[in-house]
């Protein structure tokens, strides 16, 4: 990696801003999935051991530049505190006398060594990379780690302005393992490389889809997505979820796979319905098969799946992103959960691009059994799009 690490500092007795992403779901004090937490810990660990103070930043929810009490992150700094066995210093604000002061007491004779700042967000000037505001931000420590890569893709002051102020802003631990991953991937894969891609809407996936055709060897596409390349090549869709405005970029894609020698594959069965809702009557047709009339397609076939977990298992590499149907309804996730077991059964590199896909590889209960799990949706999205994420391009690179 051309950046600066956590490993490149020495933080020995010194304050380290730490920008995580804990934007976890919270239900009445109580919080949902802990992953994005559990993927700090390495950098957070690596920073107290080697003797830091350490102020974490984070945003949460969006509560528009305002104090908002359901978006206050701290229900985590007292979970953190559980998991880690130590005290964590909360901090009321993340600028100004009480982030000061916090961070003074945590770094002072006995202090807690360890900081958790207010909402990044309850203040506008986060999201508008106000120089002034990341200027506060940065008064509170002598180094910048950022292991936020789900807030990457984010030109907001606590990824990008704050690091003019350190010369060797630094990424973390999980930041270090997405951009290895995710750019191995795009840079050096391993063959055959394979992209499994689903989801609602092609235009959600536009820039993936032409950035990987360069790329990849096959491209398998599932979920509502399917349906608009379905209508474009003349098949029956029913009520399916269709961007009519996306037709011809529908075949410019297919056209573009196939002069790259991409194999190209869409789903050849799926299961339909009149309704997504539990109890709703099913049936198995061929995506050819006008007997849909009507009904939605909302899940891959039982032909599609084995069809797919074959065009996996030679894999050597694999990135995935997106489901294959609505799996949040049981009746519609037995797609889903085949590719996730597919996928997980690769002796390949597997990377799950974040979003919907980890909740199907943690329902499937094959999270342990894939290479990299990515924290961020949006960010992942990004970066296999080609783009360049504002929060990687704000570390400087190594001397």
């Amino acid at each position: 990696m051309t950046k600066y690490s956590i490993r490149d500092l020495d933080l020995g007795g010194r304050r380290v801003f730490v920008r995580v992403d804990f934007n976890v779901p919270i239900a009445d004090g109580v919080l949902g999935d802990e992953t994005r937490i559990m993927s700090a810990l390495p950098t957070i660990r690596l920073a107290l051991e080697q003797g830091a103070t350490v102020v974490l930043a984070s945003h949460l929810g969006r509560p528009k530049g305002a104090v908002t009490a359901k978006y206050s992150l701290r229900p985590v700094a007292d979970r953190l505190a559980a998991i880690l066995g130590r005290p964590v210093t909360f901090a009321a604000d993340c600028v100004g006398p009480h982030a000061e002061a916090a961070v003074a007491e945590a770094h002072g004779p006995g202090g807690s060594r360890l900081v958790l700042l207010e909402n990044l967000r309850f203040h506008a000037a986060e999201e508008a990379n106000d120089a002034a505001f990341a200027a506060g931000l940065a008064a509170l420590a002598d180094d910048y780690v950022n292991d936020a890569f789900g807030a990457a893709h984010r030109a907001h002051a606590s990824v990008a302005a704050i690091t003019t102020h350190f010369p060797k802003a630094a990424a973390g631990l999980l930041m270090e393992k997405e951009l290895t991953y995710l750019g191995m991937a795009l840079d050096e894969p391993e063959r055959p490389f394979v992209a499994i891609l689903g989801g609602a809407k092609v235009s959600d996936k536009l820039e993936v889809i032409e950035n990987l055709l360069k790329r990849v060897d096959r491209l398998l596409i599932g979920g509502a997505m399917a349906y608009t390349f379905f209508r474009a090549l003349g098949l029956p869709v029913g009520r399916s979820l269709v961007e009519e405005d996306k037709l011809d970029t529908a075949r410019t894609i297919i056209t573009h796979a196939k002069a790259r020698d991409v194999q190209f594959c869409l789903p050849v069965d799926h299961v339909v319905a009149a309704a997504i809702e539990a109890g709703a009557p099913t049936e198995i047709l061929k995506v050819n098969d006008a007997a849909i009339g009507d009904r939605m397609g909302l899940d891959i076939g039982p032909e599609t799946t084995r069809l797919y977990a074959t065009l996996v298992a030679d894999a050597k590499t694999i990135v995935w992103n997106g489901p294959m149907g609505v799996f949040e309804t049981d009746a519609f996730a037995k797609g889903t959960l085949g590719v996730a077991r597919a996928v997980a059964a690769s002796t390949g590199t597997t990377i799950i691009g974040g979003g919907d896909s980890v909740a199907a590889i943690n329902l499937a209960g094959v999270a342990s059994q894939v290479t990299h799990i990515s924290t961020g949706g949006g960010a992942s999205l990004e970066f296999l799009g080609g783009r360049i994420l504002p929060g990687v391009a704000a570390l400087p690179d190594k001397g």
